[in-house]
């Protein structure tokens, strides 16, 4: 272990120890695959699509190789989605996942819901049709679990398409919870990103235009038309970003709140349609 926590240091990877727990684990004792693991993980492949799993808010989401990774600052969403579902009311919550990737976003804001003893409706949708397949995968899991005593129900919807385009008609307006991981990577910084994202996740998961606000402002301009009254918006952003999108909300008529966490280093918006 000692050796391979080195190789890894050595290549850069920040939280080696971690990573060499994770690929020793997914060599499950064959001395062969651990070393398959840990070369190509020292040659730059993102750890996840190694060992096909990403962790986010205590839950394994699959991640097939090419698909976006969910990164950890992510639960800052999820936590404060799923405390704004608390005024939902009595029925299932109507929670949309865009841009959706592996399902983890809305999965783990579902799996809160879920444990906490509330139904909860899910739509997730995303241009990338692998993404797509991992995220019924994932719901399909997920909803397997929620058959347990104790916690609520899930019925899960997939879609490949163009943000909101392939959401059903009966869904628009309905909507208590919306959770958006655009992309909010300017264009011109995506050449900066770590060589793991860059090279190993689909260019249209990151970049989000000349100001990294491009796909962010199409969201924006789609939650009026899907929130219910009273219902909320959580978007993901750079610290950067928060102006300009904070006065793109106002202006689409919605009550923005931001939100950061420093310890996972994540910034995130906050909006409600006034009821």
């Amino acid at each position: 272990m000692d050796e391979l926590v080195a190789r890894l240091r050595a290549a850069g990877c920040v939280f080696a120890e971690d990573e060499a727990r994770i690929i020793t684990e997914a060599a499950d004792g064959d001395v062969a695959r651990l070393e398959e693991l840990a070369a190509a993980r020292v040659g730059g492949l993102p750890l996840e699509h190694l060992v096909g799993w990403a962790e986010l808010d205590g839950r394994r989401w699959l991640v097939a190789p090419g698909v976006f990774v969910p990164r950890q600052r992510s639960e800052l969403l999820v936590r404060e989605a799923a405390a704004r579902a608390a005024d939902a009311g009595s029925g299932p919550v109507l929670l949309v996942d865009l841009c959706c990737g592996c399902g983890a976003l809305g999965g783990a804001v579902a799996a809160r819901l879920l444990a906490a003893g509330r139904d909860v409706e899910i739509h997730a949708a995303d241009v990338d049709p692998a993404a797509v397949t991992c995220a019924h995968d994932n719901l399909k899991a997920l909803s397997d679990d929620a058959a347990a005593p104790g916690t609520g129900a899930l019925t899960a919807h997939t879609y490949a398409g163009d943000l909101a385009d392939p959401l059903p008609a009966e869904v628009w307006g309905r909507v208590d919870i919306l959770v958006a991981n655009a992309p909010y990577v300017p264009t011109s910084a995506i050449s900066l990103m770590p060589p793991e994202a860059r090279e190993h996740e689909p260019h249209a998961a990151l970049d989000g235009g000349d100001d990294g606000l491009v796909i962010l402002r199409r969201v924006i301009d789609l939650a009026p038309r899907l929130l219910r009254p009273g219902g909320h918006l959580l978007i993901e952003t750079s610290e950067g970003q928060v102006s300009a999108a904070v006065e793109h909300l106002v202006a689409s008529g919605l009550r923005p709140t931001v939100l950061s966490d420093e310890d996972l280093g994540a910034t995130a918006l906050a909006a409600t349609l006034p009821g």
